[in-house]
């Protein structure tokens, strides 16, 4: 896809959001289960199911996806496209890349050890090695571009609501 042709599919769209803002409220959704044995949650995903567990930091034994990276996997991914897209939409060329996402959580946290150490996934940064003749000035707008619209590196700016219901 090129410039023209990514323009020209996002353009109507556009056009809608712009009439009718509420029409760009997009749901989004992740389904799974406790199904299968040990502490784990079986996650569905788009090519199958995926079961997480216990980081080895924190009683796994590594034979289960981690929540912890199946989050930079869902960051990366997100991430890579918005690239991907803002630098079709701006006319750079990009012959290859290579993307990773890293941070660290420090387990105590997460398992209650010290009340003072974070929860979370922290110091996130997400890397784009590229092959492009683009130059320094316009590889720095399109990772600032590509990290104002990335949508899941903004949702990790707020905390979710986690509810714990009866079913009915």
């Amino acid at each position: 896809m090129d410039a023209n042709e990514l323009r020209a599919a996002q353009a109507p769209l556009k056009d809608q959001y712009r009439r009718d803002p509420e029409s760009a409220r997009t749901p989004l959704a992740a389904t799974g289960r406790i199904a299968s044995a040990g502490i784990t949650f079986d996650v569905d995903q788009f090519s199958g199911v995926s079961r997480a567990g216990l980081h080895r930091a924190t009683g796994g034994d590594g034979s289960d996806a981690c929540s912890g990276d199946m989050l930079l996997e869902a960051l990366l991914a997100c991430a890579g496209v918005t690239l991907h897209s803002v630098a079709t939409a701006s006319g750079i060329e990009l012959r290859s890349v290579a993307g990773r996402a890293e941070g660290f959580f420090d387990a105590r946290g997460t398992l209650g050890v010290d009340r003072e150490a974070p929860v979370g996934v922290r110091d996130v940064v997400v890397t784009f090695i590229v092959d492009t003749d683009a130059d320094d000035p316009a590889l720095a707008r399109l990772a600032k571009v590509t990290e104002r619209y990335c949508v899941v590196g903004r949702s990790l700016a707020e905390p979710p609501t986690v509810l714990v219901k009866r079913p009915g």
